[in-house]
């Protein structure tokens, strides 16, 4: 669609969006302060969250009054359908229930990533959603920058020749690891999910939206290397705040979060810890909740470095490769084509050409339209494009609709299968 038919699309169509957002935490504060900045595309108009602090923090942020808020979503299913929308950004294994009876309400849905623990659910999701005749977009927000759609035009444009393989890495940095899958909600598979579908699920999703194309065969390997009782130093306490060998821990929770602190970032990753942001308050928090235990001792089980390999229907190959043991740092990807060769970092692009010998350069950060937003503009990218499937009727704006989604969780159940079974899945 041009965007001269885009910008008429939407002049028809004044009115903002209207949403419910239905899990008030850091995914749902994200995408709900694109209204914030675009009142008149997007309109908070109510708020469930199970956390009385959180449920009042985010109704004053977006002036919403007592009777928009409610602690439990099945509340609006006592109500008229009160927004074109839902938002739905609960924990992982509550997706499946709130989205199958909204859709069945008439909500349009922007459902968090992953859809939901298991294949079965994911189906009902989408099932559910065919049937009310609603949109449905997954938050894969790597699919809406500025970057991805530069790498996407070059390989539109042939730059490249045809795909012969692509190796992806997911850098996710030794303290996103003990912060969220050691300490944190999606530390355990019984609570949360396999790390491949917690972490991961963005990056397969990807790289099935650049071959275009079916992944045919699907291997992985991958093991929980590190975070247990094995490793543990010796003398070491089970919470950092008592630990003698603190100073030569690199996975010390006071030295991390107190250093947040100082350098005044009040934002993720603190804000999960606890809602007194006062130093008084984080040792709080690290004294008897669960992100100041030490990172031998949780009740963590999820891998902490894993790779997959796939074929494609053509013959071309992907290897993706998640670890904890990094720098945080962006994506980086390499795409090895029979015309010539890309590299990526999630910002700048790099491709050598075989024939000319010559390098194109591109930093995508200048072509973006985007305001700033987590995921190199993605959350706000991916809010702006379902806001105007919202106001336009087009589905067209969505890049991570329901069948999209479903395929590539798919290959995350498959990939776990082949991991767990020691198999090669064949799709």
């Amino acid at each position: 669609m041009t965007d001269s038919a885009q910008t008429a699309q939407l002049d028809r169509h004044s009115l903002p969006a209207r949403v419910v957002v239905i899990g008030a935490g850091n995914r749902g504060d994200a995408y709900a302060d694109y209204a914030l900045l675009y009142p008149e595309e997007l309109q908070i108009v109510g708020v469930a969250e199970q956390r009385a602090e959180r449920r009042t923090q985010f109704a004053q942020r977006h002036a919403l009054p007592p009777e928009r808020t409610w602690s439990d979503w099945r509340d609006l299913l006592t109500l008229p359908r009160l927004a074109d929308a839902v938002l739905i950004c609960t924990l992982d294994h509550q997706h499946a229930e709130s989205a199958v009876a909204l859709a069945g309400l008439g909500y349009h849905i922007l459902l968090e990533k992953p859809m939901a623990p298991t294949e079965a659910e994911c189906q009902r999701i989408v099932a559910a959603a065919e049937a009310a005749g609603v949109m449905l977009a997954v938050c894969h927000v790597l699919r809406y920058t500025a970057y991805t759609r530069a790498l996407k035009k070059l390989l539109t444009e042939g730059r490249l020749g045809r795909i012969v393989s692509i190796e992806h890495l997911e850098p996710v940095g030794w303290w996103h690891q003990a912060h969220s899958f050691v300490r944190g909600n999606w530390r355990n598979e019984r609570e949360s999910n396999p790390m491949l579908l917690s972490k991961s699920c963005h990056d397969l999703d990807w790289l099935s939206s650049l071959m275009d194309q079916p992944c045919t065969q699907i291997s992985s390997f991958g093991s929980l290397f590190h975070f247990r009782a094995s490793e543990r130093p010796a003398g070491a306490a089970d919470r950092c705040l008592d630990c003698p060998v603190a100073p030569e821990c690199a996975y010390d929770a006071a030295r991390f979060y107190l250093g947040q602190l100082e350098q005044g970032n009040t934002g993720w990753p603190l804000d999960v810890i606890t809602a007194d942001l006062t130093e008084a308050g984080v040792r709080a928090a690290l004294r008897t909740g669960p992100y100041g235990r030490c990172v031998y001792v949780c009740d963590n089980d999820v891998v902490d470095h894993q790779v997959v390999s796939m074929q494609f229907q053509d013959g071309a190959t992907a290897s993706f490769t998640m670890t904890a043991f990094t720098r945080a740092r962006g994506r980086e990807t390499r795409i090895f084509g029979t015309r010539g060769e890309l590299y990526g970092d999630s910002r700048s692009l790099r491709v050598f050409d075989f024939l000319t010998q010559e390098t194109l350069e591109i930093d995508t950060e200048e072509l973006s339209t985007e305001p700033a937003s987590a995921h190199g503009g993605g959350d706000f990218g991916l809010v702006r494009a379902f806001v105007r499937a919202l106001r336009t009727g087009d589905q067209r704006f969505i890049l991570s609709g329901a069948q999209a989604s479903l395929a590539s969780h798919r290959l995350v159940f498959a990939a776990e299968a082949a991991r767990r079974e020691a198999t090669v899945q064949r799709l």
